[in-house]
């Protein structure tokens, strides 16, 4: 497997001026990672995301890092004001984004849901003949340029992994796969070593996400946390800190023949440096024991 790193990871920097969108990539590389990803950019003034996308390609062939994957929202329900074709071809402008990245994987959502006034079903196969049209009108856009696209386990409405294994093979197209998020599976509180062993087999990319878990049973913690589906408590982990459990989801991945790129995705309170300096320690002495 190759070590990533999510350009998320260090978004707080970014937020607040600490760095600039263009440094994540020399401080992924510094810190030992293989592989770094992209969410959308967080632009400089007059800036398009075409010029930026140029720019970071040029950067990581610099400094000597891969580019992993582009991440972008999409919703083919609600988005572009629920114009479904409107919101597919929105879609496709960012797989020309991730065209000029060189990114080979660009993942996408599917949707947060039914909007509070729909009338009709609500369930998940109620959405699916739309998440389907969606998901297989941008891939088939994407293979051309060899780019696989993928949805992750996330967000509530798509994040179980009966759901997602549902809409894969719905959408039943070799180029389109699964972002497998490892810790995602604890905010609509399932086992993440159960869901991991049901779709390793789809994964195109994996994130290596940590979380600390506390009971819905017990007093809010406080700053920081927020709740699963099901009211436990939830706050983002440095790797090997919190709750998940990070070397066994990799050892069903290794077992599986999973060879691709395992990239961390950190959501916490911690400085995010250190945090991800510490993340990729763990993640290379796990390898080490499985």
């Amino acid at each position: 497997m190759k070590l990533g790193v999510s350009s998320y990871s260090l978004i707080k920097l970014v937020n607040d001026g600490s760095i600039k969108q263009i440094d994540v990539i020399s401080i992924a590389k510094e810190i030992g990672f293989e592989v770094i990803e992209f969410i959308p950019f967080i632009l400089e003034e007059g800036e398009t995301s075409e010029e930026f996308a140029a720019r970071a390609k040029e950067e990581c062939e610099k400094v000597g890092i891969e580019i992993g994957s582009y991440t972008v929202g999409a919703d083919f329900i609600n988005g572009s004001d629920g114009d479904l074709d409107a919101e597919i071809e929105r879609v496709k402008r960012e797989v020309d984004i991730a065209r000029i990245l060189g990114a080979k994987t660009m993942r996408h959502d599917a949707t947060i849901g039914f909007p509070a006034d729909h009338i009709g079903p609500r369930d998940f196969d109620a959405a699916l003949p739309r998440l389907v049209k969606g998901c297989r009108t941008v891939t088939e856009y994407a293979q051309q340029f060899g780019i696989k696209t993928m949805i992750e386990n996330h967000g509530y409405f798509c994040q179980d992994s009966d759901r997602v294994e549902k809409l894969i093979n719905q959408v039943n197209h070799p180029n389109f796969g699964l972002l497998l998020d490892m810790g995602n599976f604890v905010c609509v509180d399932e086992e993440p070593e159960k869901a991991i062993g049901k779709l390793i087999p789809y994964a195109f990319h994996v994130h290596a996400k940590d979380f600390h878990i506390r009971s819905g049973m017990l007093p809010d913690p406080g700053e920081g946390w927020f709740r699963s589906r099901g009211g436990n408590y939830l706050r983002g982990s440095i790797i090997g800190h919190g709750d998940v459990p990070i070397l066994q989801c990799m050892r069903i991945m290794k077992d599986s023949g999973y060879n691709g790129v395992l990239s961390i995705e950190f959501e916490g309170m911690e400085d995010p440096v250190l945090a991800v300096r510490i993340g990729l320690q763990n993640l290379k002495k796990y390898l080490e024991i499985i």
